[in-house]
């Protein structure tokens, strides 16, 4: 099967780079493409953008020449890093002209007939794409996928959605690379714990409840679940932590949960997509600084770890779940959404 040509938008950021390392070898898709600022359009990738990943950009992408994130010459689908104050116009202007444009960023993510998607979790979103196109006027499209506590928080979640979740109360402790590139000051993050990031909690909890809500007609019906979050920055390079107590409307035991947790796959397993984990969940029994198991897959970081499930006096349930903030919860998560664009058509 011949690749697909694909294209960034904000090649030059942190999480533009992110996206140019996923997508290295990727079995389905080529980057041929890169836009970016007028600052940096017209340079070749290797003198745009000082490479913070380790080592060197790929060979293939550090003599392409860059240009500037406007419609024209991108291939059809782009991945967008675009920094949130010029998101809107860019991503819409692409979507306008054809592209299908699957975002990283937070601008589209809480419009009515925009997917928020989650592959494992809420594929069926995909069902806004046609109603969008007739009410924007657009050939395109625009995909999103949440920010990447919510990734944290709604992997961990899916499979529990069962027993009916009442009331949800989450702690975060977020790794300084979800912060971006130069990131935090390290006389505010060594040593420290940063209790604010500005914006965070009122993404994780609207995001949460639209991932977990249901496809209906034209929108998504929210979950009625009430979310509380608490989200912090600590002295962790990757990563993102979150504590969570659950009130089910249900009365789940212990092995309920766990079975769920341990047995719990979707559509992008069924359909063996490239970037999706074989086993998504991936329950921890340890208590303290659990070993993965001979057998479990390393899925370049896209699986969530959860453990310590235990009754909570307050609620009902409590555990702790980890992601890879980076992968998981930015590049490697457009990816897998453009992925199953690709299974469902989207991209003919």
């Amino acid at each position: 099967m011949s690749k697909i040509e694909v294209g960034i938008l904000g090649a030059t950021g942190m999480v533009g780079q992110h996206f140019i390392k996923f997508l290295d070898g990727h079995p389905m898709f080529r980057l041929t493409w890169l836009g970016a600022s007028e600052r940096s359009a017209g340079k070749r990738y290797a003198e745009a953008a000082k490479w913070h990943l380790g080592g060197t950009a790929p060979d293939a992408v550090a003599g392409l020449t860059v240009e500037e994130a406007k419609p024209g010459n991108a291939p059809q689908i782009v991945f967008s890093a675009m920094d949130a104050s010029v998101a809107t116009e860019i991503e819409q202007a692409f979507a306008h002209a054809g592209h299908v444009v699957v975002s990283n960023s937070k601008n589209h993510r809480m419009d009515r007939d925009v997917p928020l998607l989650v592959p494992d979790i809420n594929p069926d979103h995909l069902k806004l794409i046609p109603g969008q196109q007739r009410a924007r006027g657009w050939k395109g499209q625009i995909v999103t996928n949440p920010n990447c506590s919510t990734m944290v928080l709604t992997m961990a979640l899916a499979p529990l959605k069962q027993f009916g979740i009442a009331r949800v109360v989450v702690t975060t402790m977020q790794a300084v690379s979800g912060a971006g590139y130069p990131g935090v000051a390290s006389m505010d993050i060594v040593g420290n714990v940063i209790p604010f990031i500005g914006g965070e909690e009122e993404k994780m909890q609207q995001e949460t409840q639209k991932i977990l809500g249901h496809f209906a007609a034209d929108h998504i019906e929210p979950l009625a679940a009430k979310v509380s979050a608490h989200c912090n920055r600590v002295a962790v390079v990757d990563g993102h932590t979150v504590t969570v107590s659950v009130e089910f409307s249900s009365d789940p035991s212990e092995a309920d949960l766990r079975n769920a947790l341990e047995t719990y796959s979707s559509v992008p397993q069924e359909r063996n997509l490239p970037s999706a984990p074989k086993r998504p969940v991936q329950y921890m029994p340890e208590a303290d600084r659990p070993q993965p198991r001979k057998d479990a897959e390393r899925d370049r970081g896209m699986a969530t770890f959860v453990g310590r499930l235990r009754p909570c006096p307050v609620f009902d349930w409590k555990f702790v779940a980890l992601s890879h903030n980076t992968i998981r919860g930015a590049a490697g998560a457009a990816v897998l959404n453009a992925e199953l664009l690709h299974s469902e058509g989207h991209l003919d």
